[in-house]
């Protein structure tokens, strides 16, 4: 991987080594936000693509099984259709996602394109109209690893942004409490250089939607410009947030990449780059690493070691810190807090201990594949 290349599974993967330089965390208190998600004792449990270690990701079994389990939000990541449609995918290649290479009629449409310079080969939804992309259907992309989720493979459709928020108003509707959405925007540059920006079209529904509307809502990306695009845009909305995402790396944002910057993100995680992220961000959120390392630049994992002071920075510049993403699989897990079965076997205890080393690290929220184990951890705190 070059600073050239961005992809979110390799970020996942070197994040495992990257470390950010910095002390071990002291108390720090927790600086009030504009609205009452800074009020909350507890940090907020997200549900990663739903509950994507029991269910399909981005589909209505794994956020109805994420609200079911007490998520406090559920993630939608958005990419863009060839009419405008936002939907929920975790990348715009949806190869691996759906059942697309079962259709006949779309063979012609595998292509290799380069997205924010990485060389994917599959079917993209942006080569494909709304009324098409429902004629597929979700599957696991790790079936191996995780058979109960597989064996939903092929039973649900592909959702809309306004379908998952309907379906979670209703969820709050029956369920008497607020859910949270917070929706990634996948690739803003690239797909902003094929005329499908997706910014304002997030805004137009969070303006026609009541739910968006008047619910928690936190917009995340790894870019930057898009982020302070919407700043000055979403003050009709008390409860809409921005949120930063970024990893422990000497790397740069695709934007700032293509726009032929230098800002890194190891940059970003320095108390000058913190104070100026405030002026457009309400949260950073790096992944797992940036927060407690553990493992090495080849993606082996290691032991968990001490945490960094990101998080007393971060709270110095006045923002929230979320981070991403604790799954259960062994594979995933820190050595010290894996167990007997392999690499794909679950650890629901060291998963839930892990929790909860970030939460007494300072975390404001975090992601996790699997948040019925996330609500344990942070219910059964004192």
């Amino acid at each position: 991987m070059t600073d050239n290349t961005f992809s979110r599974r390799g970020l996942i993967r070197v994040g495992a080594g990257a470390a950010v330089a910095g002390v071990a965390l002291g108390a720090a208190p927790a600086t009030a936000a504009a609205n009452d998600l800074a009020q909350r004792r507890k940090p907020l449990v997200i549900g990663h693509r739903g509950c994507s270690a029991l269910r399909p990701e981005h589909t209505l079994a794994s956020y109805a099984k994420a609200i079911q389990q007490g998520a406090d939000f559920v993630e939608p990541d958005l990419v863009s259709t060839k009419d405008g449609a936002l939907i929920a995918r975790h990348e715009n290649n949806i190869a691996e996602t759906t059942n697309v290479a079962d259709h006949p009629e779309f063979a012609d449409r595998r292509t290799t394109k380069v997205i924010d310079g990485q060389s994917l080969t599959g079917w993209f939804t942006e080569d494909f109209t709304l009324a098409e992309i429902k004629t597929l259907r979700a599957i696991e992309r790790l079936g191996a690893m995780r058979p109960e989720s597989k064996s939903y493979d092929g039973q649900f459709q592909l959702l809309t942004l306004e379908e998952i928020a309907d379906f979670v108003a209703a969820e709050s509707a029956a369920r008497g409490r607020a859910i949270g959405l917070i929706p990634e925007i996948k690739h803003p540059t690239y797909f902003a250089s094929i005329g499908l920006p997706q910014e304002q079209r997030l805004l137009d529904r969070v303006a026609l939607s009541h739910y968006l509307s008047t619910t928690p809502v936190i917009v995340q990306s790894f870019e930057v410009a898009n982020l302070k695009w919407l700043r000055p845009r979403i003050g009709a909305y008390a409860k809409l947030q921005l949120l930063q995402l970024t990893v422990p790396m000497d790397m740069s944002p695709p934007d700032v990449t293509a726009a032929g910057g230098k800002l890194t993100y190891n940059q970003m995680h320095t108390p000058a780059g913190l104070a100026e992220m405030k002026t457009y961000a309400d949260w950073v959120s790096p992944v797992l690493q940036g927060i407690i390392p553990f493992g090495d630049a080849t993606g082996k994992s290691g032991p968990l070691g001490k945490p960094t002071s990101l998080v007393r920075d971060a709270r110095a510049a006045g923002l929230l810190v979320s981070t991403w993403t604790v799954r259960p699989e062994n594979r995933f897990l820190p050595t010290d807090f894996q167990g007997p079965g392999g690499d794909d076997a679950r650890q629901d205890k060291g998963c839930v201990e892990l929790m909860r080393r970030y939460v007494a690290a300072g975390v404001d929220s975090f992601f996790t594949d699997d948040p019925g184990l996330g609500r344990a951890a942070v219910d059964g705190m004192a």
